[in-house]
């Protein structure tokens, strides 16, 4: 039984958010109902951060992180290799697929991951990462529970898709659907947006807030009972790379930290990657916005840059760090952008300018929580061919190109 409509008018008021329930009057019993559960679900205490968003993006003191370099690895690439196989056989790790965007950036309406990046025959996006992990799943002969986060606008496509398609021949009881926590959508002065009368603007509350939406949705049962002890956690969009790599498994387990970051030697001081670091003496990344001029050019006692290493999306987090993290209150992203809402006739808007704010946990919080960190080095061009726009810079053609270069058949 969601809440009543007198419970709803007390929360919202509590909020300033009256407004929601402006045409509830008119609703169907359905949409009643759907509304009623979605102010339930919403946590509108988020919109108080508008006021004080420049307060919220502060950063401590920032220092540099040694990352594990590609000689390193490569000499002890074995013993990480025999490390992470054995880890994979015993079953101690599973994959995450944040795969809750859209193909908006592509010109599609459709999930990311059914983006088809084809030129003779058809190749979906998520099939080439399912194809990269099962290269490790048949060398180590051990199925990985793979655990594919979804939003609540791309969940029954998402499913249907990977069906249909036979899961592309991975083994379907290895693969589990879950739905990422929504974060309301407002204006500058923190009133949220309206979608339709009937439901309130919405938006995944960032990528830090996968483990959280895993617990709420149960899944964490799973990799208790699957004795899952690493969780490999990685974007929709990179097509090249490496999932529950056991090169990188290994180094992680051998160097004991709570957090393996891949990172890839930055392509210029500016190039728009979140860089990794310490800040305040934890492990930290960040953005490339946030890179100073100074922090641009410092450089490290071999005269290399200081902060050279950009993240790819790419983690492996040890479980009972992340059940730590539950514990706290992970800080609040108040992000400007772009939100369609419904206008004062009724009519679905989508502005072209940025006309608000979005609510996110990021990942680089979570990194920020733990203890230690390993950035471990990867081959840029063996292992990141991220598809963020149509063509240019990190676009379906970049990504086309690299993938051909790698022997991938398209």
């Amino acid at each position: 039984m969601s809440m009543t409509y007198a419970q709803a008018k007390e929360k919202l008021s509590e909020y300033g958010q009256e407004h929601v329930l402006r045409y509830y009057e008119e609703l169907s019993e359905k949409e009643k109902e759907e509304l009623l559960s979605q102010i339930e679900g919403t946590d509108f205490s988020l919109t108080a951060s508008c006021s004080h968003r420049e307060e919220l993006a502060k950063k401590g003191r920032i220092t540099p992180l040694k990352a594990m370099e590609l000689p390193e690895i490569e000499a002890r690439g074995e013993e990480f290799k025999k490390l992470g196989e054995e880890a994979i056989r015993q079953g101690k790790v599973g994959a995450v697929l944040l795969a809750g965007g859209m193909g908006t950036r592509l010109g599609s309406d459709a999930p990311k991951g059914v983006y088809n990046i084809g030129l003779t025959r058809d190749v979906f996006i998520f099939e080439r990462l399912i194809c990269n992990l099962l290269e490790v799943v048949e060398s180590t002969k051990t199925w990985i529970h793979l655990f594919v986060m979804t939003s609540d606008k791309n969940h029954e496509a998402t499913a249907a898709f990977l069906r249909e398609h036979d899961f592309f021949g991975y083994n379907g009881e290895y693969v589990h659907f879950f739905m990422q926590d929504m974060a309301p959508a407002a204006d500058y002065n923190g009133k949220v947006y309206m979608e339709s009368r009937s439901r309130i603007s919405t938006s995944p509350n960032g990528n830090g807030g996968w483990y959280v939406s895993m617990k709420s949705t149960g899944m964490s049962r799973i990799v208790e009972k699957a004795g899952i002890e690493w969780l490999n956690v990685f974007a929709v969009d990179n097509v090249l790379q490496r999932i529950a790599d056991p090169v990188f498994t290994g180094a992680v387990l051998q160097e004991n930290c709570d957090v393996g970051a891949k990172v890839v030697r930055k392509n210029a001081p500016d190039e728009k990657v979140g860089v990794i670091c310490l800040e305040d003496g934890r492990p930290s990344i960040v953005e490339y916005y946030e890179l100073t001029k100074e922090l641009m050019e410092a450089k490290d006692e071999k005269g290399n840059p200081a902060y050279n290493f950009g993240v790819i999306l790419n983690y492996l987090f040890r479980v009972s760090a992340l059940d730590g993290l539950l514990e706290k209150k992970l800080p609040l992203h108040v992000v400007e952008k772009k939100i369609p809402y419904m206008d004062e006739t009724g009519a679905l808007i989508k502005p072209e300018e940025p006309n608000g704010y979005k609510f996110e946990n990021l990942v680089l919080d979570m990194i920020h929580q733990l203890e230690s960190c390993l950035p471990f080095e990867v081959v840029r061009e063996r292992e990141f061919a991220p598809i963020k726009n149509k063509t240019g810079i990190d676009s379906v053609e970049s990504a086309r190109a690299l993938l051909l270069q790698n022997g991938v058949e398209l």
